[in-house]
Order: C-alpha cells, then structure tokens, then sequence
C-alpha cells in the first residue's frame, strides 16, 4: 500500500490547525526547613502576603513572612508527611471560606468544612478571611437595640446592632452562658447568629449545639470550631472565618450577631505562631502586632447605611482575664477597641448573683441610643441604686442603727439585685423585663420579702400575660411604657392575691 504525498500533507496541515498550545505556569518552591506547623520554602519569589500554597502532599498552607530568601507558610493540616526538599506550589489565591444561606444550622471549622457528620455543603459562593472593614462614611450610628432578653445587661449595659460590645471576665464565671442566652433569643428577631468557638473542648461544643437544638436556635445559627486539639492556625483562623461568613449576611441587609469565645485563645495561637516564625517578641512575650490582629477582626462590625441596604454586624468579643485582671496586655487591647465591656465578677458568681454582672465596671459606650424608650423610663435609676447599695451594704455591715433613709436605699438595693438575678437559658421578652423592672422602681415590690422576689416576678409575669396582655403588647409595639396607671392596678390587683411563703 503507497501513501502519497497530497495526503501527508493534508495531514500534517489537519494536525497544525487543530494544534493548541497549553502552557501551564506555576511559581514552585522548595521546603528547606519544617516543623511545629511551620514550613520554609525558597523560590517563591512572587508570593503574596495571605497567600495559599499547596505541598507536594496536597496539604494547604498559608504564606505569612515574605522574607528575602524565603516564604514563613503556616501548615494548615497535618505536617509530619512534609519533608525537607519537597515542591510547593503557588495558588494565586488568598485563603477563602465557603458563605451562604447553605452554613445556617451547621457546624464547620477554620476552613469552612463541615465536622457535624451531616454530609457537604452545597454552596458556591466564598470570601476571602481578610477584608477590609467599612469606611465612615458607609456606616450609619448604632441606633437599632439588640435584645439579650437578660435584665441586667437591656437595663444597665444595653447593646445595639452593629455594636462591639466585650463579655470579660475569669473562667467560670458564665461567659458563655450570657451568649447562649442571647442567641436564644434572637429566635423571634430576624437575626443571624454565628457561634465562633475558639480553643474549646469538643465535649463542651457538642454540649452547646446540643442546647442551641434542643431550644431551635440551631436552625438560626452557624457553628464555627477550633477545637482545643487543632493545630494553632486552626485557632488563630476561626474568627476570621466568622466574621466573613457573618459578612456574606451583613452585605445582603441582614442582621448578624458573632459570638467569639473568646479571642484570648487566639492571641495564645497567634503568638506561638510569631515565635515559631521567629518574629521579635514584645510585651508578655506576644508579637507587636497582636493590637492588629484584634481591632482588623472587631472592626469588622458595623451598622451600614441605607444605601448599602442597613444591614449590621454585632460582634461580643470574649476575652478571659487571671484573677480579675483587666490590666493585662490583651484585656486592656480589647477594651481600647470595643464600645464598651460587660465585666462578670468571680465573688458576685459565687454568692449566688448570676448573671454576675459588676454593674459598677460595666459600660456601653453607644447602647444607650439604642434602648427603647420604656426601657430608658424604668432603667435610668438602676445603675444609681446599685451602686449606692454597693457602698451602703459595706458599712451597714459594721453598724445596726441607720437611718430610715439608709434603710429604705439598703430595702430597695436587696430587691434590685434579687429582681436582676436570672435563670440559665430563660432569656426574657423586652416587654417582660420592663414590667418587672417598672414593678421594682415604683416601689410595688418594697413590701415583698426579699426571698420572695424571684416567685413574685415569675407569678406576675404570668399572671399579666393571662390577663394584662394588652399593656405588655403595647410596650412590645410601641417601645413606650402605657398609662402608668393601668400599670399599676394590673399589679396591684396581682399582689392583692400573691401568697407570701411563711
């Protein structure tokens, strides 16, 4: 068989137009040194800061230090399959995290991936973990309240959409009780709430979850997890990651709260981080730009304007102090940067005053534009009363004969504290919260024993949505008190058939 000539030639011309050209560029590098999570390469040359680079192994790392000759990456993953000599490879993409409608009711970790066993996430959208927070001129003042449904923090230290307010304190002292409760209840709010925990045991957010389902607040509610057992890029990670994922709502005019607890662990991994990388170390051993890392994540909340279509993000901060030390480095940073902080106090814990909020050390420094008008009406004596109370209760401990003057303030001081304490997961409507504290600064509760208090409340408070429902409604709609004087005949009438205990 011959083959001619026209036919190679057809051929070959057949073979030259259909002929592409794929040429594939790719920045690779070589691991010179790894270990503790962090790896060293050379020959990344046009590396980006933030950058995510991936090994020969296909684990992620994440570049940090552009130095002269070589690239400081964190290994996000395990690194003892990464050896001295292996390729690493540039992505040209910055580190990521899935968004969406899809993460509501989900528990996900630093990157986005589910860990709650209930298969993947179907999203296609994602944001980069850094982004640069809104500009004055794309914020509107806080002025919408956020609602904890816990007494003495709407009453004394409010919070608004858009605030950052800082839950402080010792371990153990209900932190994260605060913030369950203040999830709870959002059910009703139209919010967005985003639990980032940080540094935690992975029984203790299984608890949490448990909780947030077994009240319904899950099906409003993403999850983010760094527990106590991921390597430390996981934990420095975890509330970038909410915070963008909270984001993604913020920008389509929705409301989001996100809870971090707490941003202490973080600083904690962020400096192992630094010495690892062999930046200098500054004050209590953190690196000099941990101030930095905390006010680039916190400024993040914002109330938006109008235009950008309103929508907020409230951040609450948590920050764990040592023997109520809130003159430590990361304390004070903290402080410096939120609008305000909620101190909960280790002695007030133990005597049985929970939630033990120091009302003396607690401020919110734009709240108090955002508090209802009813609220305003019955809660602007409070502070006042307690702190008096505070003072009197030190010296009437040393003398029996006061004043009826001293006395009354020292009755008046007793019931506010009592009226203030609060059950674990029962967060109270705004309209509830304001008959009780109405009922407790006109006076109607002076002649209830003191150990009566809490069944008096709970009795009326049920008692006035069986048969006073109007006055409730009217504050819950219109955000003012009703006329006083229907007010005070619906209690009075309740109290003529409260039984006090013997």
């Amino acid at each position: 068989m011959s083959i001619k000539a026209e036919e190679i030639s057809a051929l070959i011309k057949k073979q030259i137009e259909n002929y592409q050209t794929e040429i594939e560029v790719s920045d690779v590098g070589t691991v010179i040194q790894v270990g503790d999570g962090i790896a060293r390469a050379h020959g990344l040359d046009q590396c980006m800061s933030g950058e995510l680079v991936e090994f020969s192994n296909g684990v992620m790392g994440l570049a940090q230090n552009l130095e002269e000759n070589n690239v400081g990456i964190i290994i996000l993953g395990p690194y003892t399959g990464i050896k001295e000599g292996d390729e690493v490879r540039r992505t040209g993409r910055i580190m990521q995290v899935p968004v969406g409608e899809a993460l509501v009711g989900r528990v996900v970790n630093s990157l986005g991936q589910p860990v709650d066993g209930l298969g993947p996430i179907e999203t296609t959208k994602s944001r980069p973990i850094e982004n640069a927070a809104p500009g004055v001129m794309a914020r509107k003042s806080v002025h919408e309240p956020l609602q904890t449904g816990i007494k003495a923090i709407d009453a004394l230290v409010p919070i608004g959409r858009g605030q950052r307010e800082l839950i402080i304190g010792d371990r153990q002292t209900g932190k994260t009780a605060v913030a369950i409760d203040t999830i709870l209840n959002q059910a009703d709010q139209n919010m967005i709430c985003i639990y980032v925990a940080i540094g935690q045991k992975e029984s203790t957010v299984r608890g949490l979850v448990e909780t947030l389902r077994k009240h319904g607040a899950l099906d409003y509610t993403i999850v983010v997890t760094a527990p106590a057992s991921s390597p430390a890029p996981m934990l420095y990670l975890a509330p970038f990651a909410g915070v963008t994922m909270g984001e993604e709502f913020m920008y389509n005019g929705k409301h989001v709260l996100v809870v971090y607890d707490d941003l202490s662990k973080q600083a904690v991994a962020y400096r192992e981080l630094s010495l690892l990388l062999k930046r200098p170390p500054g004050r209590e051993a953190y690196p000099g730009d941990v101030f930095y890392l905390h006010s680039r994540l916190l400024e993040r909340a914002a109330k938006l304007n109008d235009e950008l279509g309103g929508g907020s993000l409230t951040a609450l901060p948590f920050i764990e102090t040592q023997a109520g030390d809130i003159s430590a480095y990361i304390p004070t940073n903290v402080i410096s940067i939120t609008d305000g902080q909620i101190f909960l106090q280790s002695d007030l814990f133990f005597s049985g005053v929970r939630p033990a909020i120091n009302a003396g050390l607690s401020v919110s420094r734009v709240g108090g534009s955002a508090q209802t008008k009813a609220m305003k009406s019955v809660a602007g004596t409070l502070r006042l009363d307690l702190a008096s109370f505070r003072e009197l209760e030190a010296f009437a401990a040393f003398g029996s004969d006061l004043d009826k003057a001293t006395q009354a303030k020292l009755n008046r001081g007793a019931r506010t504290v009592e009226i203030l304490k609060q059950g674990l997961h029962k967060p109270l409507k705004v309209e509830k919260q304001v008959t009780s504290l109405y009922a407790l600064t006109r006076g109607h509760l002076d002649s209830v024993a003191v150990e009566d208090i809490t069944r008096f409340e709970e009795e009326m408070l049920a008692w006035m949505d069986a048969n006073a429902k109007g006055l409730l409604d009217a504050i819950r709609d219109t955000g003012k008190l009703p006329n006083e004087a229907d007010l005070d005949a619906a209690i009075t009438s309740f109290k003529k058939n409260f039984i006090a205990s013997k």
